[in-house]
């Protein structure tokens, strides 16, 4: 494998890198001389007030990235994190700033990018391939594994727009890392494949980095930026607020997500249901954050809803500070309502919290399985535990030893 670059030297390298958009502005894809013109006259005759239309995706950002390294970049929706993606995929072009970049880069930001739906699975290969800017010989010698990784040799003269989704993605990914370029960059787009194929494309990243290559890797999916990347980028509102080790950017994201109140931002859904305000309260009824390992806990929430006919039923994640999911629940079966004021209230017991002594964080939903989702709410609230008094251990125990403390019984025969 040919290396194109110098260790000591940045193959990716942003000096103060700031995007604009305009809210509101429709730009077509493909401009006449008569548009150009058209919209010069109007960026003149623009007032003050249009100014308060401007969005700055990215607000001067700085960093660089060696060789070898692989990167996870996180953040709320709407942080930057795809922008900066699409600025070093030389999709678009930065407002302000320098980027510079040492070495071929492959994408993949977007299911189906650089492919053509009325060639087959064989042709698209060598046409994104080339869009890669590999040679005829190059893509010849990995035509193989690139096939085998994607798994679509029954469909490989089929015409792509025929394909999946996740068969779009499959073939996507396998000729972006097959190829091998310098620099990786990988969008949220593996959430579309299942769970088997994500665990062989994050596997084959590990090789890509193990090559001395570079990749940055975009996801919410902390529990993989955890394991694939040793370092992490939190962008927040177009900024850079940290750049750190993964674990240490992870309990940071998820501090900033984690409020007492309801001014959550890091959530998704239809809205016709919303939570207001959520309280915790521990064994003795008292409102606190704090709770004992062994003992139960209860979860109060409020919200609104757009009808007093709405009807949806609840459940909700714990996580762990490396954002690994470790327990739930759901509950299907109870249907909550809003009142006629439109408000719902109910609580969530949790019986007997067995989960080790350390912080975690509490995702909840509200919405109707496999139908709908009103309101998903990552970090609604933040819990410390600790070890309390009602376990079968005397010694002292913390998350080293594992995430879950299980009761056991231990019968002697003789």
């Amino acid at each position: 494998m040919r290396i194109l670059y110098s260790m000591n030297l940045p193959v990716i390298n942003i000096e103060h890198v700031s995007k604009k958009y305009l809210i509101g502005d429709s730009q077509p894809r493909y401009r006449t001389l008569r548009d150009s013109i058209s919209n010069s006259i109007k960026s003149i005759l623009q007032n003050s007030k249009n100014k308060k239309s401007e969005f700055w995706a990215l607000d001067d950002i700085s960093f660089k990235i060696y060789p070898g390294e692989v990167i996870g970049i996180i953040g709320k929706n709407g942080a930057g994190k795809s922008t900066l993606l699409k600025i070093l995929a030389h999709i678009t072009n930065p407002s302000k700033g320098i980027v510079e970049l040492n070495g071929r880069v492959g994408s993949l930001l977007e299911v189906g990018t650089g492919f053509h739906p009325e060639l087959s699975g064989r042709e698209n290969i060598y046409l994104n391939g080339a869009i890669l800017g590999m040679k005829k010989a190059e893509i010849d010698r990995k035509f193989d594994e690139i096939v085998d990784f994607a798994e679509i040799e029954k469909f490989l003269e089929t015409p792509a727009k025929h394909y999946s989704s996740g068969m779009y993605m499959r073939l996507a990914f396998a000729v972006a890392a097959h190829l091998e370029p310098e620099i990786l960059l990988v969008d949220e787009v593996l959430a579309v494949g299942d769970a088997t194929f994500q665990q062989k494309c994050l596997g084959k990243m590990g090789e890509i980095a193990n090559k001395g290559l570079t990749v940055l890797f975009v996801s919410h999916n902390l529990a993989a930026v955890s394991k694939l990347c040793p370092t992490s980028i939190l962008l927040n509102k177009g900024k850079v607020d940290i750049i750190s080790s993964s674990n240490e950017v992870i309990r940071k994201y998820l501090d900033n997500i984690s409020t007492p109140t309801g001014s959550w931002d890091d959530r998704v859904g239809t809205g016709r249901a919303r939570i207001t305000k959520i309280e915790i309260r521990n064994i003795e009824n008292q409102i606190s954050i704090n709770l004992a390992m062994g003992q139960p806990f209860v979860i109060y929430v409020e919200g609104v809803t757009t009808s007093n006919q709405v009807s949806f039923s609840a459940g909700l994640q714990i996580v762990s500070e490396d954002g690994v999911n470790i327990i739930y629940g759901h509950d299907q079966y109870t249907l909550i309502c809003g009142n006629e004021e439109n408000k719902f209230f109910f609580k969530i017991s949790i019986n007997d919290l067995l989960l080790m002594p350390g912080n975690y964080y509490i995702n909840l939903w509200l919405g109707k399985s496999g139908i709908e989702e009103f309101d998903y709410i990552k970090g609604a609230a933040r819990i410390t535990v600790f070890q309390g008094e009602n376990l079968p251990v005397s010694h002292t125990i913390d998350n080293s030893l594992g995430l879950i403390f299980t009761r056991m019984a231990v019968e002697v025969e003789n």
